[in-house]
């Protein structure tokens, strides 16, 4: 199988088509330990990358909630997202530690939360445990909620801002 077909086969088109795949079944039946965070991921960058690859390492499986279009413009305001749905899916589908990407409508990925019951909810340290969408969901079913700390320096909003200032 060629890679381009194995990045494409990590992008799920919602909730219920990654749980029709029976892959979440397939993941809890090998006992692996499921890692669940989300984001616009709208111009991917360091900071993104080193999120990632430290989320991922709390668990076995990396699936990652996706804001679809509506939703960035909705949480980010016009002209974003810069990049389409796809364009970031496929993106963050070309990470080696990264198996699902599942694009959400809402303006939270509570829904999906659901649908996942990870066993690890990550997000990043500038929220509050207790605050994030999905505690509630995840810690009744015995997981754990999680932060990690950002990449100083490092923000799509930041990164939009300095190429506008640049015109």
């Amino acid at each position: 199988m060629d890679k381009w077909t194995l990045v494409r086969q990590k992008i799920f088109t919602s909730a219920d088509e990654l749980r029709f795949s029976r892959m979440l079944a397939y993941w809890r039946f090998k006992g692996l330990k499921i890692v669940f965070s989300n984001g616009c991921f709208d111009l991917l960058h360091r900071g993104h990358v080193e999120y990632l690859s430290k989320a991922a390492s709390l668990g076995d499986v990396l699936v990652i909630g996706l804001n679809d279009d509506d939703s960035v413009r909705r949480l980010k305001g016009p002209g974003r997202p810069v990049n389409t749905l796809e364009a970031r899916a496929v993106i963050l589908a070309s990470l080696q530690y990264v198996n699902a990407i599942v694009p959400f409508p809402e303006d939270t990925p509570l829904n999906l939360i659901t649908t996942v019951l990870p066993d690890i909810l990550v997000k990043g340290a500038d929220y509050r445990i207790e605050e994030i969408v999905g505690y509630d969901v995840v810690t009744a079913h015995g997981g754990k909620v999680e932060t990690i700390g950002l990449v100083e320096g490092f923000s799509t909003t930041g990164i939009v801002n300095r190429l506008s200032d640049k015109r």
